[in-house]
């Protein structure tokens, strides 16, 4: 066994003895949809500068959400209820009440100049409430406040001079060098940091141990730092925005509490906590038994499909993508992402996925071993991973840019989905280059397997790559014909959502919020079956507190109000309404206005990293197929009246991140044969790069469909939707990748004057060495 080989193994065994140990010793934080969690009903009321409407409450929503992400609450629910609540839901909390307090803290922050001590004559009340004193201290105009610092004393402020608004990031951090424990750091926007070096200018003309020469830091009307301004600090010349410290005897969790609560922002209303409890799943468990059997059938069909296709070399990848599954769930366990019925599924479909990498890898061993019948297998499997390895990286590549820019510029369930994402990137590339390389090349060393063709599954081409040999198809002779069927795939799209309209989910419109006692207990599973008998398919119910049951849904009038009740009565027996609210969406304007933005910069930078890495024909063609994807699932779905909600949202964006992988990997072999063979027509060279790629992209394919399958089949309605989205957009995805984006390709390129892509001189060649062989349509010219 050679050194890297054994690199590979010890690596790989190390990474699963790790990922074992995270599985055992800790639990997954689990959706709401899973295991429940925590219901909070906040009052917002009149402030001073705003009313308690809808739309300065839509704003404390976004902020709270704010809050809840910086709490490390991922995947919660808020939706605005009437004109001035708010219902929040979160998933597997740990301290309800300690969240409750800081979601609930308005967390105004103000900084002041320091006139000189207080008086003493304010009512303590009003100390308390922190309103202001009608004496002037030091001939100052007596319009500021005079609160008690940290040790109690009263000072005498003047008016805000900047406000929490003005601050453009906050972190908590440990000042060990200068022994001043846990503080805040600041980063001001550009404005507010001339305002801060001008109060702290001014702040340094007064005596060392002045109080003048010190600023306050006020939140929520409570003085938390009055440091002094150093003496090292000229009158007039201010400390830069970028050196903020706020200290104050901090705790590692007081400081965390406080950065996040001024990163968040003050809230634009007081809210008041009116109602507090617990909620149970919104999924039985016969729905999660179900969808869980689905899973394991499905990756179990997988692996079988890839075992068969390359028998021996199947099995390894087989076990590479189980060590794939231990590795990425132990990630997300150890991060404490959340995990949800839809996020389970997208997680079970990336095991289908990641076979990706692994079938890239054997195809190329295939075709490397058909041309050059003298070589070993071991030879070949390497010459495979080293073909494979333009495709799988940049691929790859363009799928972390995605899911690092959604993490980074969403929020809600898009951050959540690209940490998913990125997390299932990283794995199934250490599980393909790392896990399944070490056991295919120590299987590769054994005289036995490289002797018994029908074992290995490499030396054979396959049963597709036989017919394409023999059939040899000219499937790019006429590219505008496909681009006119794709044309007319999207107009048909266009016209469904046009004439049918898109049946958007409660969390998209709104809806209501009805709950129930009834006279006898009812589970939920026969709750929700009654509901759906009545023709309530789409309803969400959780128990709520003490045996009642709460029904969410979308637009409900009275007499569908009462509809619903008389189902649940058929159960429960006497039924009693106990609450009735209208709710708005979970997914407000601002959360889809930011999904909205993160997608769109992330299709702009993957297509600049195309432009690149490829050309720019290659890259525009990419992009054109991924936005053909998208309108025809879309369009799909409202063809079918299917719900277009959060669900849907999750498998949306999974088929983006599908389609630009799959049009990476044509392309990839298209710029390598164009290299190769610069004088021949592009429409040749993409016509034998296609038919080189295809069994590559039906055997991907089908392993993610022998999940998808039996997620539909057996996953029951809860997940239905979600594998319909999937089936769907992996099938067009498929279709585009080499019917849509190549043709286009091929348009632009004849009205583009570019050379041809420069060839690279292959390690150890030397210039003038020419190479002969037979020419084969699906020769891709590599030679060794």
């Amino acid at each position: 066994m050679t050194r890297a080989t054994t690199v590979r193994a010890v690596l790989a065994a190390a990474v699963l003895l790790v990922s074992v140990l995270i599985t055992l010793t800790m639990s997954p934080r689990l959706g709401l949809d899973l295991q429940g969690g925590t219901r909070m009903v906040l009052q917002a009321k009149d402030s001073d500068t705003a009313k308690a409407d809808r739309e300065s409450t839509d704003r404390t929503l976004e902020v709270l959400r704010q809050r809840i992400d910086s709490l490390g609450v991922a995947e919660p629910t808020l939706t605005r209820s009437g004109e001035d609540r708010i219902i929040v839901e979160l998933p597997d909390v740990q301290d309800p009440r300690k969240a409750a307090e800081v979601i609930g803290k308005t967390a105004q922050l103000s900084f002041h100049a320091v006139q000189g001590p207080g008086t003493q004559k304010n009512d303590k009340a009003d100390d308390k409430a922190g309103t202001g004193s009608d004496d002037k201290a030091d001939g100052t105009t007596g319009d500021g406040l005079t609160l008690p610092d940290e040790q109690g004393r009263p000072l005498a402020l003047g008016p805000t001079r900047l406000s929490g608004a003005g601050v453009k990031d906050a972190t908590a951090a440990f000042d060990a060098q200068q022994g001043a424990g846990w503080t805040v750091s600041l980063d001001f926007h550009k404005k507010a940091g001339r305002d801060w070096t001008r109060l702290t200018g001014e702040a340094a003309c007064h005596p060392v141990q002045d109080d003048r020469r010190r600023v306050a830091i006020v939140l929520d009307q409570q003085i938390i730092s009055s440091p002094q301004v150093s003496p090292s600090v000229g009158c007039n010349v201010g400390l830069p925005s970028g050196s903020t410290q706020i200290t104050g005897s901090f705790s590692a969790d007081e400081a965390r509490e406080l950065s996040l609560l001024i990163k968040g922002g003050a809230l634009p209303l007081p809210v008041e906590i009116v109602e507090q409890r617990t909620v149970g799943p919104t999924l039985g468990a016969a729905a999660i038994d179900a969808s869980a059997r689905a899973a394991l059938i499905g990756a179990a069909a997988t692996a079988l499909f890839i075992t068969i296709i390359y028998r021996l070399f199947g099995a390894l990848a087989a076990v590479a993508l189980a060590a794939y599954g231990l590795i990425s769930y132990a990630a997300l366990v150890a991060l404490g992402v959340t995990l949800t019925l839809p996020g389970l599924a997208g997680f079970v479909l990336a095991i289908g996925m990641a076979v990706d990498a692994n079938v890239l890898v054997f195809e190329r061993a295939r075709e490397e071993y058909a041309q050059h019948p003298g070589r070993t297998l071991r030879s070949s499997l390497t010459a495979g991973f080293r073909g494979a390895w333009s495709a799988v990286a940049d691929s790859n590549v363009t799928t972390l840019i995605a899911a690092g820019l959604l993490f980074f510029l969403g929020s809600g369930p898009v951050k959540g989905f690209g940490v998913t994402l990125a997390i299932g990137v990283l794995a199934s590339m250490f599980s393909a280059l790392v896990i399944a390389r070490a056991l295919t090349e120590i299987a590769a060393r054994s005289r036995f397997v490289s002797d018994y063709r029908g074992i290995n599954g490499l030396a054979s081409p396959g049963r597709v790559r036989t017919w394409l040999t023999r059939r040899d198809p000219q499937l790019m002779r006429f590219p505008r014909r496909w681009l006119l069927v794709s044309t007319a795939l999207v107009a048909v799209a266009v016209l469904g959502i046009v004439v049918r309209g898109v049946n958007l989910g409660v969390e998209f419109t709104g809806g209501r919020l009805v709950e129930y006692s009834t006279s006898r207990p009812v589970e939920v599973e026969r709750a929700r079956t009654a509901l759906a008998d009545a023709g309530f398919g789409d309803a969400e119910v959780t128990t709520a507190g003490a045996g009642d049951l709460s029904v969410r849904t979308g637009k409900l009038d009275n007499d569908g109000e009462h509809a619903l009740r008389a189902a649940l009565a058929k159960e429960g027996g006497e039924t009693t309404k106990v609450r009735d609210e209208l709710i708005g969406p979970s997914l407000g304007d601002e959360l889809r206005r930011n999904a909205l933005i993160a997608l769109a910069i992330a299709v702009l930078v993957q297509l600049a990293y195309l432009v690149i890495r490829f050309r720019w024909t290659f890259a525009v063609a990419s992009v054109g197929a991924l936005v053909h994807d998208v309108i025809i699932l879309v369009g799909a779905f409202a063809w079918l009246g299917r719900t277009v909600d959060g669900i849907f949202l999750a498998a949306l964006l999974t088929v983006i991140g599908y389609s630009v992988n799959d049009s990476v990997v044509v392309f990839d072999r298209v710029r390598e044969l164009w290299a190769k063979a610069r004088r021949e027509p592009i429409a040749t060279v993409a016509n034998r790069a296609v038919l080189q790629t295809v069994p590559r992209t039906v055997n991907t394919g089908m392993g993610a469909l022998f999940i998808l399958a039996a997620l539909a089949v057996l996953g029951g309605d809860s997940l239905a939707d979600f594998a319909l989205a999937l089936l769907i957009g992996i099938c067009v995805g498929t279709y585009s990748s080499v019917l849509t984006a190549v043709p286009a390709a091929l348009v632009l390129e004849q009205s583009s004057k570019a050379p041809p892509p420069a060839r690279k001189r292959a390690p150890g060649r030397r210039s003038g060495t020419r190479t002969t062989a037979r020419r084969d349509p699906l020769d891709n010219g590599a030679r060794v």
